[in-house]
């Protein structure tokens, strides 16, 4: 294993020790925080817990056992590493982590009744299955056409969410803006990364492979050589390409999907003035 893979790999251990960790902690002080928090709210977030275990776990798993889908390579010896497997734990995963984030944005529109975000809160879920079908397609077919698609609908995602929290924002207390303010702008910034790199990555290689003639498997045959076949690889030119994206995938990701479980409560914000009697009116 050269250097360079060597310590890119104990970075990704050492990130899902810390996640893990950092998940036990947040469902520790959830559990301390139960006897002041209302019976709904309590029950939100330990739905979110749920859902995020899920996701950290599932990361952490592909921290340990990271795996190049379409070329099949992989840097552990096992059938753990598989295709197969690999996939399945990212499918049950991201779509977890989706649902944290349609469950927050359905509490935010219910809370500032916007039915431009209920209507996003709804199809979040749906749209992220489609995502990870086209997903399936790729890694079983090796065409990385199906990727175009996953990524572009994972952008179309995250630019409506954020559409629709700029548009709650204002309906929201003043205290909870400053967080909603950051939400959209990371939102922003994940919309332009995939728009301007990953999504033309992966046009860039389907155009490569249509270029030399690449022959793509039928979908029985992907999924055969996906649970059978898995190339082992530490070569540092092998791996390059992902490694950008997987270190903030498991990192960045996974906190935010932790900060979930800790989300403030979300109120309707009430506007107060006065009438002519002197009486306080919303």
């Amino acid at each position: 294993m050269t250097s360079a893979v060597q310590w890119w790999w104990l970075f990704l251990c050492l990130l899902a020790a810390l996640n893990v960790v950092a998940w036990a902690l947040a469902g520790t002080l959830l559990a301390r925080r139960g006897a002041v928090q209302s019976g709904a709210h309590r029950s939100a977030r330990r739905l979110q817990l749920l859902l995020s275990a899920a996701y950290v776990f599932g990361c952490a798993f592909r921290c340990v056992m990271p795996v190049y889908d379409v070329p099949r390579i992989c840097l552990v010896d096992s059938w753990l590493s598989s295709v197969l497997v690999g996939r399945s734990v990212a499918t049950v995963a991201e779509l977890c982590f989706v649902a944290q984030w349609s469950l927050l944005l359905r509490e935010l529109s219910d809370a500032a009744g916007s039915s431009f975000g209920r209507a996003a809160s709804s199809a979040l879920v749906p749209l992220i299955a489609v995502a990870e079908a086209c997903s399936w397609y790729s890694v079983t077919t090796t065409s990385n056409l199906g990727h175009v698609f996953e990524e572009s609908i994972w952008a179309f995602c995250a630019a409506w969410v954020v559409i629709s929290v700029a548009i709650i924002g204002p309906r929201c207390s003043r205290a909870l803006r400053p967080l909603l303010a950051i939400c959209c702008t990371a939102g922003a910034v994940y919309v332009a990364y995939m728009l301007t790199v990953d999504v033309p990555m992966y046009w860039a290689r389907w155009l490569a492979d249509e270029a030399s003639g690449r022959h793509y498997m039928d979908v029985a045959a992907g999924v055969a050589d996906a649970s059978q076949r898995w190339v082992v690889s530490h070569r540092w030119e092998d791996w390059k390409s992902e490694v950008l994206w997987m270190s903030l995938y498991f990192s960045a990701a996974v906190w935010l999907s932790i900060t979930f479980i800790h989300a403030p409560e979300l109120r309707p914000h009430v506007t107060r003035r006065r009438d002519r009697t002197g009486w306080v009116t919303a």
